[in-house]
C-alpha cells in the first residue's frame, strides 16, 4: 500500500521535477522528503540550524546528531543543489541551501561558495535595449552627449518594465526623505532588489555604471539607488554590525557569498579577478544592492565604491573589520569590472543603429514625424528643467516617468516611416 502511495506521489510530481533544473534546491528537497531516511535526517538538520540562529546551546549528543545529519546529506543531491537569481521561490530555495551548508558560516565570514547557479549557464534575456537606445540617440531626448547617465535613464523610460519598477522603488525610497519622518529602509531595499532582479541587465548595468566626465553626471549616478534611504544612516555603524545583520538574512548572506566568489581579487590575474569574469562580478555587486550591506559610490567625482560603515571602536576585531571594508574598497577585481563596463565599446548592432538613427536625420516633412519630434522636444524640455532643479539626482517619483510621454503608437509609426523606402 505504501509503495503504491509513494509511486502515485512521484508520478503526480513528475511534471514539476522535469520542468525545473535538476540542480534546483527546491527539487532536491522534494526528492529528499519522499525518502523516509532522508526526510528524517533533513528535519534533524533543520532543527540544528534553527538552534544555531537562535543561539541555543546544544548538548554533546545533539551536536553529534547534527554532525551525523550533515554528513549523511553530504551524499545526497541536496549538497550540490543551487538556486537561480530570478526564481519565484528564491528565499525558500536559499533557506534549503543554507540549512545543508550551515557549517560554512561558523566563526568566519568567508562563505566559500555561492548558492546561485553559474551565471554563464543561466538563461539570458533577449532585450530591445539597442533599439530603444537608438531611438533616444536619434532624437532630442539624447540631450547632453556628455551625460551618459541621463541617456541611460531616458532609455529606461521607454521600457515599460524598467520605468515601472524604477518608479516603484523611487517612490518608496524617497518617501520621508528630507523630512522629520524616516524612510522605510526595508521596503526601499525590497524595491531596489525587485528592480535589479527583474529588469534586464542591459538596462540596469548602463544606469548604475554609466561613465561620467563631470560631477553633475556623477551625482546622478551616485543617487541612482536613493542613498539617503537605502545606503546612509544618520551615523555610520560598525562594519562588524553590518556583517552580522547580513548573515542573519538568507538573501543578504547569499548575495555576499556570490559577491565573494565572483569578485575575489587575484594579484597575479591579468584582469584582477580569480574567476576572470567581469560580468559575473558586476552581477554579484548589483545583487548586494537592496541588502543590509548595500554598497554605493562614495562621491560624485569618483567611481570608488564602499559600504556605509566604520571600523572605529572595533577592538581586537579591527583586522576582521578592515577585511569587510576591503571587500569593496580597493578591490581590484571590482574596480576593473566597473572600469571595463564604463569603457566598453559599442557592439556592432549598437554602432549600426546609432549610424542609422543619427541626430542629423530630419524629422520634418510629415505630420506624424513632426508630431513625434514635437513630443520628444517637450519631454526633453521638461526633463532638462527637472534635472537642472534637482542637479540630476535620481529618482524623484514625479520625474521618473518623464520619458514615457512618447506614445508607443507614435513610436511604431515613426519607425515605419524611417524604414520605408524613399
Amino acid at each position: 500500500m505504501w509503495l503504491a502511495l509513494l509511486l502515485g506521489l512521484l508520478l503526480s510530481r513528475a511534471g514539476d521535477f522535469l520542468a525545473l533544473p535538476r540542480s534546483d534546491c527546491i527539487v532536491a528537497e522534494q526528492l529528499c522528503l519522499l525518502d523516509s531516511i532522508c526526510n528524517a535526517t533533513y528535519r534533524t538538520l533543520e532543527n540544528c540550524d534553527l538552534a544555531k540562529t537562535r543561539f541555543i546551546a546544544l548538548d554533546h549528543d545533539s551536536r553529534v546528531r547534527c554532525l551525523n545529519a550533515e554528513l549523511y546529506l553530504g551524499n545526497s543531491s541536496l549538497l550540490h543543489c543551487k538556486c537561480h537569481r530570478r526564481m519565484k521561490r528564491q528565499e525558500h530555495c536559499l533557506r534549503i541551501f543554507w540549512t545543508v551548508h550551515s557549517s560554512m558560516t561558523d566563526g568566519y565570514f568567508n562563505l566559500e561558495t555561492s548558492p546561485y547557479e553559474n551565471p554563464a549557464i543561466e538563461e539570458h534575456w533577449k532585450t530591445d535595449y539597442n533599439e530603444l537606445a537608438a531611438l533616444v540617440s536619434g532624437s532630442q531626448l539624447a540631450g547632453d552627449a556628455t551625460n551618459p547617465c541621463l541617456k541611460a535613464t531616458h532609455v529606461c523610460n521607454l521600457s515599460k518594465k524598467c520605468v515601472r519598477l524604477r518608479t516603484e522603488y523611487a517612490s518608496i525610497c524617497t518617501r520621508g526623505v528630507g523630512s522629520e519622518d524616516t524612510c522605510d529602509r526595508r521596503k526601499c531595499h525590497r524595491g531596489l532588489r525587485n528592480f535589479f532582479e527583474k529588469v534586464p541587465e542591459d538596462f540596469t548595468r548602463r544606469i548604475l555604471f554609466c561613465p561620467c566626465q563631470d560631477e553633475l553626471c556623477g551625482e546622478r549616478r551616485r543617487k541612482t539607488i536613493v542613498p539617503d534611504c537605502s545606503f546612509q544612516y544618520s551615523t555610520k555603524p560598525n562594519c562588524l554590525w553590518l556583517l552580522d545583520s547580513c548573515l542573519e538574512d538568507h538573501i543578504c548572506k547569499s548575495r555576499l557569498a556570490d559577491f565573494q566568489q565572483n569578485c575575489q581579487p587575484a594579484d597575479m590575474s591579468s584582469d584582477g579577478c580569480s574567476q576572470h569574469n567581469h560580468a559575473a562580478c558586476l552581477q554579484a555587486y548589483m545583487g548586494m544592492i537592496g541588502t543590509p550591506m548595500t554598497p554605493n559610490y562614495i562621491s560624485n567625482s569618483s567611481v570608488e565604491v564602499s559600504l556605509w560603515c566604520t571600523c572605529e571602536s572595533s577592538g581586537n576585531q579591527k583586522e576582521k573589520c578592515d577585511q569587510i571594508l576591503g571587500m569593496f574598497e580597493g578591490n581590484k577585481c571590482l574596480e576593473n569590472a566597473i572600469w571595463s563596463q564604463m569603457h566598453q565599446k559599442l557592439t556592432g548592432l549598437e554602432r549600426q543603429k546609432d549610424l542609422y538613427y543619427s541626430p542629423s536625420l530630419s524629422f520634418q516633412g510629415d505630420s506624424a514625424s513632426t508630431s513625434l519630434a514635437s513630443e520628444m522636444s517637450q519631454v526633453a524640455e521638461v526633463k532638462t528643467q527637472q534635472d537642472t532643479s534637482e542637479h540630476s539626482s535620481l529618482p524623484m517619483a514625479s520625474s521618473v516617468y518623464s520619458g514615457a510621454a512618447v506614445s508607443w503608437p507614435s513610436l511604431l509609426l515613426f519607425l515605419s516611416l524611417l524604414l520605408s523606402p524613399l
